[in-house]
């Protein structure tokens, strides 16, 4: 569990850090930006999850 916030944390400090640039862009450019990103952060979560629930790295 710890892991998983510490995965959010890390991920959010990137998005959060890279709001400067991302605050020049076109409003519509910037909400699929934020789309995305919100997105992206469930990659890395799978195995986890899976690992979790399974007791293994792989299905």
């Amino acid at each position: 569990m710890f892991l998983i916030l510490a995965l959010i944390a890390g991920w959010t400090g990137i998005v959060v850090s890279l709001s400067p640039w991302v605050g020049s862009w076109p409003v519509l450019v910037q909400a699929i930006f934020y789309l995305a990103a919100g997105i992206v952060w469930i990659l890395p979560l799978k195995p986890l999850l899976r690992w979790m629930e399974l007791g293994k790295w792989r299905g």
